[in-house]
């Protein structure tokens, strides 16, 4: 059995006030995965790129999977979330692992 541990965090004041982003620029190599949060706004000729991640492909997997979950449980609570320009899905959200590029073998790039 895994064991769980209590982790203990503290987030100061500056970051706890966040930063918004409505674009995500991913990128990886053999050995990071590369995540670069940014803002596309009207009137701004680029995007503003405010924060960038780099975690290892591990951890990439895992956030994957931690927001496979919340997405699940948000749906769960509020109801599907419409993406536009794509077609209204019937019956629920489904699971990226039952999809070819995320199955039993990964990610494919």
């Amino acid at each position: 059995m895994a064991e769980t541990k209590e982790i203990s965090l503290e987030i100061r004041p500056e970051i706890a006030k966040g930063t918004y982003s409505n674009l995500a620029i991913i990128t990886h190599s053999h050995s990071e995965f590369i995540i670069d949060f940014a803002t596309m706004l009207p009137g701004l000729s680029k995007p503003d790129i405010g924060n960038r991640i780099i975690m290892t492909p591990e951890h990439a997997k895992r956030l994957l999977n931690a927001l496979m979950d919340n997405v699940t449980k948000y749906e769960s609570q509020f109801g599907l979330i419409q993406i536009a320009g794509q077609p209204q899905q019937q019956g629920g959200t489904f699971n990226l692992g039952d999809l070819p590029q995320f199955g039993p073998g990964g990610a494919k790039s």
